[in-house]
């Protein structure tokens, strides 16, 4: 028996509905709002470590099974560094999955970058599931020294 009935038309329940995957057989439905619960899971999920040096800004991003032509790093124009791609389920076609823990979906994530970076000079590596963005900055300027002006006889 559907738990839903009588509650089609009532749009909050429709949407628990779908975030609860329920349907009168019993089997998970995935429709486009369990699809987009699951892409804002798999972004809110996605942890990452800021790391502030004097000459740089170190971002580990973790992405466990996420290829890298999987990943895109941008700077946008008001000095937004982000971090975007998809996290994908391997199917190799043999069995069924009888739990699913892991998020997959789409990711997100974005970090303000301070005046200082340097908007050219940032790489990008990802080794062993961690994506490691590296933004550099410039030396602090040194200070300034007094300029000692000679005084002349004249």
């Amino acid at each position: 028996m559907d738990v839903m009935v009588g509650f089609e038309d009532n749009p909050l329940m429709a949407a628990l509905h779908h975030l609860m995957d329920v349907t009168a057989g019993g089997k998970a439905a995935c429709g486009a709002t369990c699809a987009y619960v699951r892409d804002c899971g798999a972004t809110a999920s996605t942890p990452a470590d800021v790391k502030e040096l004097p000459s740089k800004l170190v971002f580990e991003i973790d992405m466990p099974g996420v290829k890298p032509g999987d990943v895109r790093v941008q700077v946008e124009d008001d000095r937004s560094l982000v971090v975007s791609g998809e996290r994908r389920r391997c199917e190799d076609g043999e069995g069924e999955y009888v739990s699913v823990e892991r998020r997959v979906g789409k990711f997100m994530r974005e970090f303000q970058l301070p005046e200082d970076a340097d908007l050219d000079a940032i790489t990008a590596l990802c080794q062993d599931g961690v994506l490691t963005v590296t933004v550099e900055k410039p030396p602090p300027a040194e200070p300034k020294k007094p300029k000692t002006i000679d005084v002349k006889m004249g």
